[in-house]
C-alpha cells in the first residue's frame, strides 16, 4: 500500500470531525490566495481588498460551529483534528505551511475576531519574512515582538531538535507592476457659431491693422472676464460712506445682506470675504455713522462666525465637492472671529470630506496660534471631539502655554484624551512639559503609560529614570503585557548608561532582583534589548554571556540586541 493510501486509511478511522472539514479546506484555500495577493498587488488594488474579504467570509462560517481553530503545521502540509486540510508538497516561500514550520511554528490557534482585527497584520510579518535575508529576524521572533491576542501558537527551538536547524528556501522572484487601467478625460471644444469672423470680412484701406485688432481683442477679453462683483460691493459702501441719510444707509445696509447671500450660496467665498472686509473698514470711518448703523456692518462678519450660520455654511460644504479654489474658502475662514474656533475643531472631527478638512485645519491653525486664550479654553471643553482637536493643535503649535491644561487633562480625562495629552507635551518637548510627563508614568491606563515612557525615552528626559527604574523593578510591569515591558526597558536602555547594566544583567540572566521570583523570558528578553539600547562594551559582554540562553526567546532577543549594538 501507497504511502498517499496509507495516509487516506489513517484518516477514515479518526472519529467524526466537530464540524465539516470543508469549512477548514475553503478558509485555508482562501487564506493562501490572500496571502499570494497581499505579495502581488498594492493595498489600494481592488484583488488585495477582494481577497481579504473572502477570508473574513471563510471565516465567518467557522466562526457559526465553533469559537477557535487549532491547526497543525507538518512540513508542507496543515491539518485540523488529524486530518490534513492543506498540502502544497514544495518546500518554498510561497508554501504556507513551511514558511511557519521552517521558523519553528509548530501549532496556531486562530480566535474569533482574528479577522477583523489581526489578519492583516499577519499577512504583513509573512511578507517580511518571505523577503528575509539571514540577518533578519525570523517568523517566531516578529510573532513574539507583535504579541497577538487573537492568534496564539506553539513553537520548537529548532536547534534543540537535533541535527542542523531547517534550512531556509529561497528563489528568484518576478514582481508584477500592477497598473490602475488608464483612464481617459475627454475635452469638449466648443465653438460659437454667433461670433463674426474677420474672414467675412473684406478689408478696406482703412481697415485696422493686426495689431490693433489684437489691442481690441485683448481688451474685450478683459472685459468680460472682469468679475463686477467686487466692484458693486465698493460702490455700495462708497454711497454709505457719502450719504449720511439713514434711510439711505439702512436701504444699503439690507442690500448688503442679501448680497452676501447671494455669493455665499454662488461659492462666491473670496468676494464674500471682501465684502465682509471692506463692511468692517467702512463701519469704522464712514462719517457721523451711528451706532445701530456701525452695529448693522460689524454683524455681518460676527453672524459668520456664530456657531449656527457657521454651521449651516459648513454643511453644505461637506455635503458637495469643493468647486472653489481652496485660496477663496481661505480668504473667507481668514476672517473668522476666535469664537469660530469651537465650531471649526468639532467639524474637523466629524467632517468626511477631505477638501474641506484641509481648508478647516489652515482655518483652525490660524486662530489657534493667533488666540491662544481660546484654544487652552476649548482643551476643557465639555466636548470630547473639540477636546482631542484641540489637544492637536495645541501639539501642532508646540504651544507651552498650553502644558497646565494638558497636565490638568492628564487627572481627568478619559484614556484616549489622556493618550492625546501625553503626546501634545511631547510635541511641546519644554521643561514644564516633561515633568507633566513624569506624572503619566503613573497612570492607571496603560496605553497612557506607555505613550508616556517612550516619549520620555525619545526626548532623554533623564530626570525620569528614577521613576522608569521604579517600574522595572515593581510588580506592576511584570504583570502587564509585552509592550508596556519594551517601551519601559527601551527608555531605560536608551538614558541609564553603564549605570544600569548591573539591573539589567540581573534580570537577563535570572537571577531575580533583590533573591526573589526568577522572571519569565518576555521579562529576560525585554531586558536584553535595553542592553543592546546602551550599547556599551560592558553591556554587549552581558549580552555574550547569554548567548547560549536555553529559552530561544531570550536566545533571539539577545542576539538581535548583539547585532543592533554593533551597528
Amino acid at each position: 500500500m501507497t504511502t498517499s493510501a496509507t495516509a487516506n486509511a489513517e484518516q477514515d478511522e479518526l472519529d467524526e470531525p466537530s464540524f465539516p472539514i470543508i469549512l477548514v479546506t475553503d478558509l485555508l484555500k482562501s487564506f493562501v490566495k490572500a496571502v499570494r495577493a497581499h505579495q502581488l498587488y498594492l493595498p489600494n488594488n481592488p484583488m488585495h481588498a477582494r481577497s481579504l474579504e473572502t477570508v473574513r467570509e471563510a471565516f465567518a462560517a467557522i466562526w457559526q460551529k465553533t469559537g477557535e481553530l487549532d491547526l497543525q503545521v507538518v512540513e508542507t502540509q496543515m491539518m485540523w483534528e488529524g486530518r490534513v486540510v492543506l498540502d502544497e508538497k514544495e518546500r518554498t516561500s510561497d508554501n504556507l505551511a513551511w514558511l511557519l514550520y521552517k521558523d519553528g511554528i509548530r501549532e496556531l490557534k486562530m480566535l474569533r475576531g482574528f479577522e477583523e482585527e489581526e489578519l492583516g497584520t499577519f499577512f504583513d510579518l509573512l511578507q517580511r519574512v518571505r523577503k528575509a535575508t539571514d540577518d533578519d529576524d525570523d517568523l517566531l521572533t516578529l510573532m513574539w515582538e507583535r504579541e497577538f491576542a487573537t492568534l496564539q501558537y506553539k513553537y520548537v527551538d529548532l536547534t534543540a531538535e537535533g541535527g542542523p536547524g531547517v534550512e531556509s528556501m529561497e528563489r528568484a522572484e518576478q514582481k508584477e507592476k500592477i497598473l490602475s487601467p488608464a483612464q481617459a478625460e475627454a475635452g469638449l471644444e466648443t465653438t460659437n457659431s454667433s461670433i463674426a469672423s474677420l474672414d467675412d470680412f473684406d478689408s478696406t484701406l482703412y481697415f485696422l491693422d493686426d495689431r490693433e485688432v489684437e489691442y481690441l481683442q485683448g481688451e474685450i477679453k478683459r472685459e468680460f472676464s472682469t468679475d463686477l462683483r467686487p466692484a458693486v460691493v465698493a460702490s455700495l459702501l462708497d454711497i454709505f460712506e457719502t450719504h449720511k441719510d439713514p434711510t439711505v444707509r439702512e436701504e444699503i445696509c439690507g442690500l448688503l445682506d442679501h448680497f452676501l447671500l447671494i455669493l455665499l450660496s454662488s461659492a462666491q467665498y473670496r468676494n464674500a470675504a471682501y465684502l465682509l472686509r471692506e463692511a468692517n473698514v467702512t463701519a469704522a470711518r464712514a462719517p457721523e455713522i451711528l451706532e445701530p448703523q456701525k452695529q448693522r456692518l460689524m454683524q455681518l462678519g460676527e453672524l459668520m462666525s456664530d456657531p449656527k450660520p457657521l454651521g449651516q455654511l459648513l454643511q453644505a460644504l461637506e455635503d458637495s465637492p469643493l468647486r472653489a479654489p481652496q485660496m477663496e474658502l481661505d480668504e473667507l475662514f481668514g476672517i473668522l472671529q476666535p469664537r469660530a474656533l469651537e465650531s471649526i475643531l468639532s467639524w474637523i472631527g466629524r467632517s468626511s470630506n477631505p477638501q474641506l478638512k484641509m481648508v478647516l485645519e489652515l482655518a483652525a491653525t490660524r486662530l489657534a496660534s493667533s488666540h491662544s486664550a481660546e484654544l487652552i479654553r476649548l482643551i476643557g471643553s465639555d466636548d470630547e471631539a473639540v477636546v482631542l482637536q484641540a489637544i492637536r493643535r495645541a501639539a501642532a503649535l508646540k504651544s507651552p502655554a498650553a502644558v497646565p491644561a494638558l497636565g490638568k487633562m492628564l487627572t481627568v480625562g478619559e484614556p484616549e484624551m489622556r493618550v492625546a495629552a501625553v503626546t501634545a507635551l511631547t510635541e511641546i518637548g519644554s521643561t514644564g512639559a516633561m515633568q507633566m510627563l513624569e506624572r503619566a508614568l503613573i497612570d492607571d491606563d496603560r496605553d497612557v503609560r506607555t505613550v508616556a515612557v517612550r516619549a520620555i525615552g525619545a526626548r532623554n528626559a533623564r530626570a525620569a529614570l528614577p521613576r522608569i527604574e521604579a517600574a522595572i523593578k515593581g510588580k506592576l510591569l511584570r504583570e502587564s503585557n509585552l509592550t508596556e515591558k519594551m517601551a519601559f526597558f527601551e527608555a531605560f536602555g536608551l538614558m541609564c548608561g553603564d549605570g544600569g547594566i548591573a539591573l539589567l544583567d540581573g534580570v537577563l540572566h535570572a537571577k531575580g532582583f533583590m533573591g526573589g521570583k526568577r522572571d519569565d523570558p518576555e521579562f529576560r528578553a525585554c531586558a536584553a534589548m535595553a542592553l543592546g539600547k546602551i550599547g556599551s562594551p560592558k553591556a554587549v559582554d552581558a549580552l555574550n554571556k547569554a548567548a547560549n540562553e536555553k529559552d530561544v526567546i531570550v536566545r533571539n532577543a539577545v542576539s538581535k540586541a548583539i547585532r543592533g549594538s554593533s551597528t
